[in-house]
């Protein structure tokens, strides 16, 4: 059924309820039923991890420890098949989430919810190193997505239902609505938008709402109240997360490892995650056979006995997370599992295994922060405080080194603690941890997958897509100049006249001065004692200014102008004579994005049609329509294209138009056409070299 006939976008456009409240139902909507999945979710794990560590074992006792070996073996060759029905179930997902917003206009097959409900249950359940977040965020997105598809929405909408779900996928998982609006905001739209805040806002208190009726409503960890018993016990937090951020960029580099070994593996990708398993099970096995690991009752804080017998690395770990937060666990076995949990989760999540890394990066946190309290309790008795707390802090240092997710990683502790007293130590770890994993390694555990498939993400745009277009393909290239020796007044009269807020300066008809800007005339004007008389444009001029090559990629300009937030660059020629070629302003790089993301769309159609791309003679090529154009303003009918290049589509604001005989052209349009190579090569030529007849607008 088409997106026309479906009966339910049938009956929204007859209606025309109102828009507002048309996305507080459908964010209301998805909410709930984000939240009755994660509660069907997290009973369905325990229910395998009943049957797997309690039913099996008193019907097998003979099995003992090999349990810890066998069962995740049996979950590995499980999933393994569900993999191969949705590739989007494997791995943590949310990369997959981030991909599709960006993208593909948000859009999930709806498939990959059941795939990943059930891949990840089974994987988490039987034992699996991983969390069960990512899944749910995943979940959350598709059914967003799906919902968004059914109801025949814009792009924008579908994004904003995916947003939803994802946010109401952390508020279910973890109890923390206000940590899932952030997540969604922060990690997945790389911003705030207003319009979408709203309804995120929304889509997470209903799945709250829902999880606690079944779930209940005590906080994840039940955790003492901590705070600083001295002003400078903050000196130790600002160590811890900047010691914070060397752990999790182990972790990344350990999971980005373990995923490369086992993509370039040439070994049948069904039975990968049962290899996973396996190498995950002999470090369990192991682990169970060191002393004193055994959780100290008076620290448990499980209801669950079979996940006490657990090695504490399976599953997602909070069992033990609560342990550590309460200040237990031995040194030594806290320090162990600081390397022990990520390289579980490698195995499991490298090899294909589904589940999610926001559990395992609390959990090493965590470790990593009861490690370190009990060594400061040791080295600065006076003002560390207790080990627990710094457990507390870790948690959301090491998170906020892996996901760049600073404002996520304290109030998702916050939320799961209800300690607000240690939110000051909470700010200055996760900030710390944030920005110095930041300068050490650019990527986070979610844009590193990503970066992988030529994907590089910046603001939530696609930064390939800048490397993918050159200045030469959007710069204007016949700027209005002004002569150095011109004298002030008439340079004056130029802005006024032009309403253009800077020009390039030459020495002569070809070469660079220097660029003038009105803000520098300003600036000027300001001054005590000014006065323009005798003075000439070469006066208040920048010298050598900074300048871009026509062959450059946008991406390069961008860099340029970030440091000093400047408007245009001029482009000059690489031969080093200073001549002029052109100028590139921020409204150009923003035609460049269209034309990255119109090339990327037509490489995306064209990747399956062999018998076109088997004719090298045949091809796409895009152009932008500058104001200078000939064919500027003219209607598609009055174009001379050769009977051997035909108009595919035009892009204008973001929008793509399939052009008819009585569209009209219009500066800033990106012009994809499809024809024999030689001719469409010439085709910009020829539509500025003739004179095109314009019918009247």
């Amino acid at each position: 059924m088409s997106p026309r006939q479906n009966p339910f976008s049938r009956f929204l456009d007859k209606t025309a309820p109102p828009q507002g409240i048309t996305l507080i139902i459908l964010a209301i909507a998805i909410g709930a039923t984000t939240g009755l999945a994660a509660v069907f979710f997290i009973k369905l794990i325990h229910a395998i991890q009943y049957f797997c560590y309690a039913f099996l074992p008193h019907l097998f006792p003979a099995l003992g420890f090999w349990t810890y070996l066998i069962i995740p073996v049996i979950g590995g060759l499980l999933v393994g098949p569900l993999i191969l029905m949705a590739q989007e179930a494997k791995g943590h997902g949310v990369p997959e989430v981030m991909q599709a917003l960006i993208l593909h206009g948000g859009r999930i097959r709806a498939r990959v919810a059941a795939a990943k409900i059930v891949a990840s249950a089974l994987c988490i359940g039987t034992g699996g190193s991983a969390g069960r977040e990512g899944p749910i965020v995943q979940v959350g997105s598709a059914l967003g997505s799906s919902l968004g598809q059914i109801l025949n929405l814009s792009d924008e909408r579908i994004r904003n239902m995916v947003a939803c779900g994802a946010a109401a996928g952390i508020a279910a998982t973890f109890n923390a609505p206000i940590a899932g609006v952030i997540f969604a905001i922060e990690v997945l739209l790389s911003g705030l938008q207003v319009r979408a805040f709203g309804n995120v806002v929304i889509a997470a208190v209903s799945s709250s709402i829902v999880s606690r009726v079944f779930l209940g409503t005590r906080p994840a960890f039940e955790v003492p109240i901590y705070t600083m018993i001295s002003p400078l016990s903050i000196l130790l937090y600002l160590a811890l997360g900047l010691l914070a951020a060397l752990v999790g960029i182990m972790f990344i580099r350990m999971l980005d490892f373990s995923e490369r070994v086992f993509d370039g593996w040439d070994f049948p990708q069904v039975f990968k995650p049962a290899v996973g398993a396996f190498g995950l099970g002999l470090i369990g096995l192991s682990y169970m056979f060191i002393p004193g690991i055994a959780v100290p009752e008076s620290v448990s804080q499980s209801d669950n006995p079979v996940l006490q017998a657990l090695p504490h690395m399976y599953g997602s770990g909070f069992e033990f997370i609560g342990t550590a937060l309460q200040g237990g666990g031995g040194l030594w076995i806290l320090l162990l599992l600081v390397f022990l949990k990520p390289l579980a989760t490698s195995f499991t999540l490298g090899s294909g295994n589904s589940g999610g890394v926001f559990a395992p990066s609390l959990f090493i946190g965590a470790m990593f922060g009861g490690a370190m309290g009990q060594l400061f309790a040791l080295w600065f008795p006076g003002i560390s405080g207790p080990p627990g707390a710094y457990a507390l802090v870790g948690m959301a240092a090491v998170f906020s080194a892996t996901a760049r997710a600073p404002l996520t990683a304290m109030l998702i502790v916050f939320e799961m603690s209800n300690d607000y007293l240690i939110i000051l130590p909470l700010m200055v770890a996760g900030v710390t941890a944030c920005y110095f994993a930041q300068w050490l390694h650019p990527e986070s555990i979610y844009t590193l997958k990503l970066s992988k498939r030529g994907i590089r993400f910046s603001e939530g745009r696609d930064m390939d897509i800048m490397q993918g277009v050159s200045v030469s393909e959007v710069m204007k290239v016949k700027p209005v100049t002004i002569h150095m020796d011109k004298p002030l007044p008439e340079l004056m009269a130029l802005f006024q006249s032009s309403n253009i807020l800077g020009f390039p300066v030459m020495k002569d008809y070809y070469k660079l001065h220097g660029i003038v800007t009105l803000q520098d005339i300003h600036k000027l004007q300001s001054q005590e004692g000014f006065s323009p008389r005798g003075m000439t444009v070469k006066d208040v001029s920048i010298e050598n200014p900074i300048t871009v090559f026509p062959d450059e990629p946008i991406w390069v300009a961008i860099q340029k102008m970030a440091p000093r937030d400047l408007a245009r660059l001029p482009v000059i020629d690489r031969d080093g004579s200073g001549t002029l070629l052109g100028v590139i302003s921020r409204s150009d790089i923003l035609r460049a994005y269209d034309v990255g993301i119109v090339r990327k769309q037509r490489g995306q159609i064209v990747e399956g049609q062999l018998s076109l791309r088997s004719l090298k003679e045949n091809g796409f090529v895009e152009f932008v329509l500058k104001e200078e154009d000939n064919c500027n303003r003219a209607l598609v009918m009055d174009l001379p294209l050769p009977q051997t290049v035909n108009l595919v589509s035009v892009r204008r604001g973001g929008k793509i138009i399939i052009p008819r005989g009585h569209t009209r052209l219009q500066s800033g349009d990106v012009i994809t056409v499809f024809g024999k190579l030689d001719d469409v090569n010439k085709l910009q030529d020829l539509l500025n070299s003739c004179e095109i007849r314009r019918s009247p607008e």
